[in-house]
């Protein structure tokens, strides 16, 4: 056991003694980010209107932008999206508490990594399959992680 699992362990639910708390997480994470990406891209229509369609050719940057103010601002403001609350998920620190908006920030910061590389993203999915907490590689580096809020 690494001292990030020790000090995880004191903060944060036991996924072998509290396994409410992580069941079925995963998946909800996973239609959680399909409603966000469906968000995002309602928010980038009047973007493109906006601009006379000339966001179009840079169409991904647009999104990448809005995409990562909408993150942002809404875990900052709640620990999730709107997919992640209709999904009844959030984020907490490694202190189980939610998270602020420097954390936020630096968690938006790491999504955007992953998802602008390939790899980084598929490593992401993976580790969230296979760690016990249900964390991906932007969770362990910031000691986050993603519970069931009702639990």
């Amino acid at each position: 056991m690494t001292d990030m699992d020790q000090y995880l362990d004191h903060h944060l639910p036991d996924p072998m003694t509290q396994p409410e708390f992580y069941d079925g997480v995963t998946a909800k994470r996973a239609l959680a980010w399909v409603i966000d990406v469906i968000v995002v891209s309602i928010f980038v229509v009047p973007v493109v209107i906006l601009t006379a369609f000339i966001a179009l050719f840079f169409l991904p940057v647009v999104m990448l932008t809005v995409g990562f103010l909408y993150r942002w601002f809404t875990l900052a403001e709640g620990s999730a999206t709107w997919g992640m609350r209709l999904m009844a998920i959030e984020l907490r620190d490694a202190y189980g508490e939610r998270l602020d908006s420097g954390t936020a920030f630096l968690h938006t910061a790491g999504y955007a990594l992953s998802i602008s590389t390939a790899i980084v993203q598929f490593g992401s999915a993976v580790l969230m399959c296979a760690t016990e907490r249900g964390q991906g590689l932007t969770d362990l580096a910031l000691g986050t992680v993603m519970i069931n809020k009702r639990a």
